[in-house]
């Protein structure tokens, strides 16, 4: 594989006027999109779902590929979202992928943006197709195998995609000697592990990519209450301090509207242009995390997170494991 010799874009904040309270139709709020196209994995919940509203708004064409396509489409409807197009796609299978790939590509639309936002968070133990542990095979390998097979139409219109990571990625670097877990599993090493492998492929992909005019972004939406926590207890979450023993959330927590508002920023803000491979947040770039600050575990990105070494080396393991490689 030939890198083209660019020069990496910093992890310093550009001053991008929007900030934690931004929301994601605020982003969009004065432009025209008319014409381009977009999918957003798991559209119709939660942050996709205000993804999709805000992109819809700007005249984006959304697709929206999901496990339960009927349901997607009832909720887009109540949403008053109802042209988007919806597919079937499980992201935990790969055949699943490749189908919907393979059917998006023969329809002939194009795709400016891709925003795998799809996700699932501290589940319990769960094994998926050859015996992959379901967070990273979900979270990271089907979206993986979804860039790799949507490749020549990313390529063809120099696209953005958007890997959506979080301040899990803090948790956990990549288990290079045992991904799958296979000697003990642990439910928020394995998440850990799965939201910084999100963070690592947008730095391979961007780094592969910027020569065809693609560019990757690693996102941060921040603390948002969303269907993502269906597997935690009451308990858990106060023991994690993201809410009082009322249910109250801690201070900072975000809607989900201002949580997609970092989503849609990067997938069009015109202040990135030329940029990539950066994990941002806040609608803007992340700084580096700061190991004195107060707030460590909460904002900038862990340098694991954004080794280019680890993400060539985890790119080259997710395609060893799925057998895809469009930019090998």
């Amino acid at each position: 594989m030939n890198r083209v010799n660019h020069q990496p874009t910093l992890q310093q904040p550009l001053g991008s006027g929007f900030g934690h309270d931004s929301t994601a139709l605020s982003v969009v709020e004065a432009m025209d999109l008319t014409g381009c196209a977009a999918i957003v994995t798991g559209g119709y919940s939660g942050l996709g779902l205000e993804t999709v509203r805000a992109l819809a708004s700007a005249g984006v064409a959304v697709s929206v590929p999901a496990r339960r396509a009927d349901h997607a489409r009832g909720v887009l409807a109540a949403a008053d979202l109802g042209s988007v197009d919806v597919f079937e796609l499980d992201l935990g299978d790969q055949g699943s992928v490749k189908a919907f790939a393979a059917k998006y590509l023969d329809s002939g639309r194009r795709l400016d943006i891709l925003v795998n936002n799809a996700a699932i968070m501290a589940c319990p133990e769960t094994r998926v197709g050859p015996g992959w542990e379901a967070q990273f095979a979900t979270n990271h390998l089907g979206h993986f195998t979804l860039a790799n097979e949507l490749w020549p139409i990313l390529a063809d219109g120099g696209a953005r995609v958007v890997s959506l990571s979080s301040t899990g990625h803090k948790r956990s670097g990549i288990h290079f000697d045992d991904p799958q877990f296979t000697k003990g599993y642990d439910k928020w090493q394995a998440y850990g592990q799965a939201k910084t492998a999100n963070s690592l492929f947008a730095v391979e992909l961007d780094a592969r990519g910027v020569e065809h005019g693609v560019r990757a972004f690693a996102v941060n939406p921040g603390g948002i209450m969303t269907g993502l926590q269906r597997h935690l207890t009451r308990d858990e979450m106060v023991a994690a301090g993201w809410m009082n023993k009322a249910g109250k959330l801690r201070e900072g927590f975000k809607t989900p509207e201002q949580g997609a508002a970092t989503s849609v920023w990067t997938a069009t803000s015109p202040q990135l242009d030329g940029k990539g491979g950066v994990y941002c947040e806040d609608c803007d770039i992340a700084r580096p995390t700061d190991p004195q600050s107060e707030l460590a575990r909460f904002s900038g990105v862990d340098a694991h997170a954004v080794d280019a070494e680890d993400a060539k080396r985890l790119w080259e393991l997710s395609a060893e494991l799925t057998g895809v490689n469009a930019l090998g």
